[in-house]
């Protein structure tokens, strides 16, 4: 599958990894670092809404009406994205998953969350599982929205995209990112039906950084974590759609056998993004795995 449009040269360069502070602000300086929206019943089981890339926290915007009467809905933004504060921005902390899953435990200590269900969709699916690696308490569920933990394919392991596939993609967003944002989001969200909603991923994708972009389109499609799947041992709801170009059904199926006791659901839904394209089914599926897990 190949999702790049025409495109120019580009190069990489080399990051360190960051270190366990860095980038990590005071006291409610992280709320407004990382945009942190609380909503909802408030005394109601927490759910943590994590975006993907090249989205913010507008993308649960349909989903959080559906939610806020049983839930504590808590939202971000990472560093990077949509309202969060560009200044806290490096890419030192920002080439390596980690770098995001700091930003979700910064938001964690600050609200002193703990038994929380992360809810993330795509690439932050993994950032969930890291997280909760590093800071079990923090979490009592996963719910893994169209994850992927690989996206290049391998022998044995289809994740949908050729190696090359992915260099041409990431030399397409690095030499024309506006360009390569209105050819790709239409594709990745699907539902061609639906142009509305091809049109607000693309403008969510224009509203980002092309730098900081750069940096987490190569941090997203470059990662590899079906390693770290292992790791997680608390009650785990995958959610998969019917047709994605993105993380096709074999990758649902790997993150289900790779997790176990974790429960897979395929919504009738297409496209990448079903919390905008399916989000009465979304909400449903994530309502009772809650009601199913107490």
């Amino acid at each position: 599958m190949n999702l790049a449009p025409p495109h120019g040269h580009s190069s990489r360069s080399h990051v360190d990894s960051p270190g366990p502070d860095e980038g990590k602000p005071a006291g409610p300086d992280v709320r407004r670092r990382n945009n942190v929206t609380v909503t909802g019943r408030q005394d109601g089981p927490v759910l943590l809404l994590a975006h993907g890339f090249g989205c913010d926290q507008n993308l649960w915007r349909l989903l959080v009406p559906l939610l806020a009467e049983d839930f504590r809905l808590v939202l971000f933004d990472y560093v990077g994205s949509g309202g969060s504060d560009p200044s806290a921005w490096s890419e030192r902390r920002y080439h390596a998953l980690e770098g995001y899953a700091a930003d979700v435990l910064d938001v964690c200590e600050e609200l002193d969350l703990r038994d929380a269900t992360f809810v993330g969709h795509s690439v932050s699916a993994m950032v969930g599982v890291l997280a909760a690696a590093e800071e079990p308490q923090r979490f009592s569920r996963l719910v893994m929205v169209a994850p992927s933990p690989r996206y290049i394919d391998e022998d044995g392991y289809r994740g949908g995209f050729s190696a090359d596939d992915i260099g041409e993609l990431l030399e397409s967003l690095e030499s024309n990112y506006l360009g390569w944002s209105a050819a790709t989001a239409p594709m990745i969200m699907g539902n061609a039906d639906r142009p509305e909603l091809g049109q607000e991923l693309t403008a969510s994708f224009c509203a980002t950084d092309p730098e900081m972009a750069r940096v987490f389109a190569r941090t997203t499609f470059l990662s590899d974590s079906r390693e770290d799947l292992g790791t997680v041992t608390v009650p785990t709801l995958v959610l998969e759609c019917e047709q994605d170009v993105i993380a096709p059904r074999e990758v649902g199926a790997y993150v289900n056998a790779a997790i176990p006791g974790s429960r897979l659901v395929t919504l009738e839904a297409t496209g990448h993004c079903p919390q905008l394209s399916a989000p009465q089914a979304t909400a449903a599926a994530i309502t009772d795995f809650m009601e199913a897990v107490r």
